[in-house]
């Protein structure tokens, strides 16, 4: 697989982390299983090959689409060679680009045709090169800029303060917010509760130590990224991806971050 990423123009950087390109050129029957894993961030999907991914009940995943944020993990399939470019965003950015709640987009895949009545998806697919393609995404992300108002300002503070490990309290105490306030904020701008992305936070940056094998033993690890015991870890780890930790390290081969494909 070839997997490579493109930094966003300047204007959309407050709001896109990168694109990215993932693509493989075998043309094979086999069916290939791939895991998207929760990381706390929503994006744009555009599937650029006639062969499109399926879920396990062997629905159709929309050939042009945007996911909000998940709390668990779930599963798509495909055969033969295929080509996805990404627009990874960051966690507040949904609302500002469509004017929607982001909880509104929460454990789905939406077509973007039924969030705006541009011919967005036409123009995609008669592009000729990724390059092009890239340059069309980020001429509309522009353009829904520009129609939308609000001010995240605060939302991405929060968020900001939950990536850098900051308990829920002490992002109460520090924006001089009820609880109340906080819950409504975050799941209006980030899609879920606080105290879920919280989780899911923790999670990534266990996920991470564990890539990197920066642990002596999973005890250690555990006790390192603040879970109560041993079999909490591993209960929350299920939950995210659907395996142990040395399931995870054994059975999946990982090119794009929180898309591993996974033996069945």
């Amino acid at each position: 697989m070839y997997y490579h990423e493109i930094a966003p123009i300047l204007p959309l950087r407050p709001y896109v982390q990168y694109f990215w390109v993932l693509e493989d050129t075998m043309e094979s029957t086999e069916v290939r299983n791939f895991k998207i894993i929760p990381d706390g961030v929503p994006a744009l999907i555009f599937q650029d090959s006639p062969n499109l991914f399926t879920d396990v009940q062997g629905k159709l995943i929309p050939k042009l689409y945007v996911y909000g944020q998940f709390n668990q993990y779930t599963e798509e399939r495909i055969s033969g060679a295929f080509r996805i470019i990404g627009v990874y965003l960051y966690p507040t950015a949904l609302k500002a680009l469509f004017g929607i709640d982001a909880n509104e987009f929460a454990n789905q895949n939406i077509p973007l045709e039924e969030l705006v009545h541009q011919p967005i998806l036409e123009k995609v697919v008669n592009a000729r090169t990724v390059r092009e393609k890239i340059v069309i995404i980020s001429q509309f992300l522009v353009q829904q800029l520009q129609n939308q108002k609000g001010n995240a300002d605060k939302a991405n503070y929060v968020s900001n303060l939950l990536q850098y490990g900051k308990s829920l309290k002490q992002v109460q105490q520090e924006m001089n917010i009820s609880e109340r306030t906080l819950e409504r904020l975050v799941k209006q701008y980030v899609g879920m509760s606080p105290k879920v992305y919280s989780r899911i936070i923790r999670f990534q940056a266990n996920l991470n130590l564990l890539r990197e094998s920066s642990f002596k033993s999973l005890t250690e690890l555990t006790y390192e990224s603040g879970y109560f015991d041993q079999s909490h870890y591993i209960r929350e780890f299920k939950t995210f991806t659907g395996s142990t930790p040395k399931q995870y390290l054994l059975d999946t081969q990982e090119q794009l971050l929180n898309f591993p494909e996974f033996k069945k």
